[in-house]
């Protein structure tokens, strides 16, 4: 059974048991958190579309908060002697998928 849901914005394909890493959620860690915003839910050849939203849930466990590699933003404007590196790293909350409720 998998589920195509809304977290923080994105949207993930999701199965039971399954780790992901999404955006920074404010959740503390082994707490459980629930998304009510289920686009599609398919088990085997049944799928249920939402129109826009359908009536389910997925809750999830949280993990732990990590940040993502570094992204280097250089930006420069030749012959102006106009030059900016600035770095960026994402913060990430690591869930684990408990169950998918239609």
């Amino acid at each position: 059974m998998f589920a195509i849901v809304s977290i923080a914005g994105q949207q993930f394909k999701v199965e039971e048991g399954q780790e992901i890493f999404v955006h920074q959620l404010d959740a503390a860690i082994d707490s459980t958190v629930k998304f009510d915003e289920v686009h599609l839910i398919g088990k085997g050849d049944d799928v249920q579309i939402g129109t826009p939203l359908l009536k389910a849930s997925v809750s999830a466990t949280v993990l732990g908060n990590q940040k993502g590699d570094k992204v280097i933003v250089f930006k420069k404007k030749r012959r102006k002697g106009y030059k900016v590196k600035n770095g960026h790293r994402q913060s990430f909350t690591k869930i684990k998928i408990d169950s998918i409720t239609a």
